[in-house]
C-alpha cells in the first residue's frame, strides 16, 4: 500500500469514525478483522495489522506446524520439516507468519472485507445505543421530532430513533415537525436488528416521572408516590405520602399558590390533577380518593377480593361518580379496590352498617399474615424452593386493564354525573 492509498485510507477511517461516534480502535479491530477473513477465502489463515496513525496495512499469512506425515494443505499448514530451516527450534502446533501483498487481494475478497467492516460497524453501533439508552426503560427521554406517517411519530434520540403512535400522545395536543418532545419509555427491546423504543406521552408512569422531575421531595424520597391512576389529557389521581412527620405531602406537591404542580400541568395539556393523602386504612384512603367528593361512607365489602361499597348523600352523589364514572373508575385504579357507588335513598344504611361496619384492617392484616405462616409451616417449603410473586405494587400496574370490572356504577345516577 503506497503513501496516496494510506492517506485515502485513514481519511475513510476518520470520517467513519466521526460518522457514527464509534472509536476508532473498534473500526481498526474491524477492518484487521475484514482483511484477515478475506484473505482467509483465497489463501488460507490470516493475520492483519492496521497502524491507526499511519493507516498502513500489514497483511500475514499463518500457517500451523505440523508432522511431515500429516501435511495435507499448503495454504493452513507446514511440514515440520520444512519449518526447522527457517526456525530450528520451532515446535508442532506453533505457527509460521510470511508477509503478503496486498495487491493479491481479487474482487471476492475485497466484498467480503466490506461486508465484514459493514456487519461490525452495525454491531457496534447497536452496542453503543444499547449503553446510551438501554436502561432507559420507565424513563422519560427527550428527543426531536424527525418526521411522521398516518400512525406515527419518528422521535429522534441521537443514535437511534423512538416510536411515538399517535394514540399515545396527550389528546387535543399538537406537534411540530423539528420541536422537542419529551416521552415515556413503555417498551425497550433490544434484538438482533438494534433497539426497539416505543414512546407514550399518555402512561401513568409519564406524568409519575414528571412529578419526579419537577418536586424534590418527591425526587429525595421524602414524600412517596404511592400509586397514579390516569386518563391522559382529562384527569389524573395521585396518591402520596411521607414517613417525615415535619413534611405534609399534599403541599409538596402543590407548591405555593400552586407553582409546582403548575409546572406539572403545562406538560401534560392542563388535565386536571387530584392529589389525595394514602392511608393505610383502606376506607379512609378510599375516602380521600373519591374527592371531590365529601361526607362519602365506605364500607370494605370483602378485603380479600379488594371490594367496596361508598355511600354518598344526594349533593355529594354525582361527584363520587363523576362524569361518565370517570371520578369512581380513577379512584378504583388508585387504590385498586372495586368501587360500588351507591345514594343513601337506594339502601337501607343501617344493613350496611350492621353487616360491614365492624371492619378492622389491622385485624384484616394479622389474618392474612396468620395464614400466610400457617400455609409456609404445612408445605414445609423452604424460603428457596417459594415461588417469587410477581411486583403488583401500584406504580407498576397500568390500571387500564379492568377498567369496567374493577368500578360498579348505579345506571339511574351515571347520566346526572357532571364532576
Amino acid at each position: 500500500m503506497n503513501k496516496k492509498q494510506m492517506k485515502e485510507f485513514m481519511k475513510a477511517l476518520n470520517a467513519i469514525v466521526e460518522e457514527k461516534g464509534i472509536d476508532k480502535s473498534i473500526v481498526v479491530e474491524a477492518m484487521e478483522q475484514a482483511m484477515a477473513a478475506a484473505y482467509k477465502k483465497k489463501g488460507g489463515p490470516a493475520r492483519c495489522v492496521v497502524n491507526p496513525e499511519t493507516g498502513e496495512i500489514k497483511l500475514f499469512s499463518v500457517r500451523t506446524v505440523v508432522d511431515d506425515e500429516n501435511f495435507r494443505d499448503e495454504k493452513s499448514q507446514i511440514p515440520l520439516s520444512l519449518a526447522k530451516t527457517r526456525v530450528p527450534d520451532i515446535e508442532i502446533g506453533e505457527t509460521i507468519e510470511d508477509a503478503v501483498e496486498m495487491t493479491d487481494f481479487g474482487r471476492v475478497a475485497a466484498g467480503t472485507a466490506k461486508q465484514v467492516v459493514v456487519q461490525r460497524m452495525k454491531e457496534a453501533e447497536k452496542d453503543l445505543i444499547v449503553k446510551e439508552l438501554g436502561d432507559k426503560q420507565d424513563e422519560l427521554v427527550v428527543g426531536t421530532l424527525a418526521r411522521e406517517d398516518a400512525k406515527t411519530y419518528y422521535v429522534d434520540l441521537g443514535k437511534t430513533f423512538g416510536l411515538l403512535p399517535k394514540d399515545e400522545i396527550i389528546p387535543g395536543e399538537k406537534l411540530e415537525m423539528g420541536s422537542q418532545v419529551r416521552a415515556y419509555v413503555s417498551k425497550l427491546e433490544i434484538g438482533t436488528k438494534g433497539v426497539f423504543i416505543l414512546l407514550s406521552r399518555t402512561h401513568y408512569g409519564f406524568l409519575k416521572r414528571l412529578l419526579e422531575l419537577e418536586i424534590p421531595e418527591v425526587s429525595s424520597g421524602e414524600v412517596i408516590l404511592y400509586s397514579v391512576a390516569r386518563e391522559a389529557g382529562v384527569r389524573s389521581k395521585i396518591a402520596v405520602y411521607s414517613e417525615e412527620e415535619n413534611i405534609e405531602p399534599i403541599g409538596c406537591i402543590i407548591g405555593a399558590g400552586g407553582s409546582r404542580i403548575n409546572r406539572v400541568l403545562k406538560q401534560i395539556g392542563h388535565e386536571k390533577i387530584d392529589v389525595v393523602l394514602y392511608d393505610k386504612n383502606p376506607i379512609q384512603f378510599i375516602k380521600n380518593a373519591l374527592s371531590p367528593a365529601r361526607d362519602v361512607e365506605v364500607f370494605i365489602k370483602d378485603y380479600k377480593k379488594k371490594e367496596a361499597i361508598a355511600i354518598a348523600n344526594q349533593d355529594n352523589l354525582s361527584l363520587a361518580i363523576g362524569k361518565k364514572g370517570q371520578n369512581v373508575k380513577l379512584a378504583s385504579r388508585l387504590t385498586h379496590y372495586k368501587i360500588e357507588v351507591k345514594g343513601y335513598d337506594d339502601v337501607n344504611i343501617n344493613e350496611y352498617r350492621e353487616a360491614y361496619g365492624d371492619f378492622n384492617y389491622l385485624e384484616e392484616e394479622k389474618k392474612e399474615e396468620d395464614t400466610l405462616k400457617e400455609n409456609v409451616l404445612e408445605e414445609n417449603t423452604s424460603v428457596e424452593d417459594m415461588p417469587l410473586e410477581e411486583d403488583t405494587s401500584s406504580l407498576e400496574s397500568d390500571g387500564k386493564e379492568t377498567l369496567d370490572d374493577m368500578v360498579k356504577v348505579e345506571d339511574n345516577h351515571e347520566e346526572s354525573a357532571n364532576a
